[in-house]
């Protein structure tokens, strides 16, 4: 195994999702006190109890999230999710209002088919501030086009959404999905894989009827 490189977010009580009227809520269900008068001071245990809205953290958009005919997370096999991964390093877009990726930003065709494509839009930081959702960078009609045309198996960001927010038909969002390539969003650590070969891990819990699931998503590093 090769050194492992942690992209996803923690997720934490009280931690605001795509809406800051709802937030994540982590408590015990069932405390140690609890446990430990039921099992008569033999043994104690906590059972937790996380409640969530989707999309939080870092997570994943299946087809069903546009499709009500397409694929739920839950039918979504772990072969599809452990892909060879391609570092896009789009910092400079990011620094700018609404930049864009267009297809000139992308490499070669050939390099894209069948790969977790990850931009790194150098927009982790501030993740939780008010700048991570102000004139964010975004991957063009174009650039979505061309993804799926070559092959490309999931696009990866590290901020809120693939798509430019001004634009209510979500085109990324949409021609993506159908055309079965997955989109994790909200990603971190993307600075670690520059430069670097890397297989990608992104892997929801196995949950029928979802539309979309946080991820425990990592890069593998080749070499000991």
């Amino acid at each position: 195994m090769g050194r492992l490189i942690e992209l996803s977010r923690e997720i934490s009580d009280g931690m605001a999702g795509i809406n800051p009227r709802y937030s994540v809520r982590v408590r015990p269900f069932s405390t140690r006190e609890d446990s430990a008068k039921a099992l008569g001071g033999q043994a104690s245990f906590e059972i937790s109890e996380v409640a969530f809205q989707v999309p939080i953290g870092t997570y994943m958009d299946s087809p069903y999230t546009r499709d009500p005919e397409g694929r739920d997370i839950g039918a979504i096999g772990i072969e599809e999710l452990v892909l060879p991964g391609l570092h896009i390093d789009c910092r400079a877009l990011g620094a700018r209002p609404f930049g864009a990726v267009r297809p000139e930003d992308l490499p070669p065709a050939s390099t894209l088919k069948g790969r977790a494509v990850l931009f790194d839009f150098g927009r982790a930081a501030h993740y939780g501030e008010k700048a991570y959702d102000e004139s964010p960078p975004f991957v063009s009609t174009a650039a979505v086009d061309v993804l799926i045309a070559s092959g490309a198996r999931l696009v990866g960001v590290d901020n809120r959404s693939p798509d430019d927010n001004r634009d209510p038909a979500r085109p990324a969002h949409t021609r993506l999905l159908r055309a079965e390539v997955f989109i994790v969003e909200n990603l971190i650590g993307l600075d670690r894989l520059r430069g670097r070969e890397f297989r990608f891990f992104a892997i929801p819990l196995r949950v029928k009827g979802a539309s979309s699931f946080p991820v425990r998503a990592f890069a593998e590093l080749p070499g000991a």
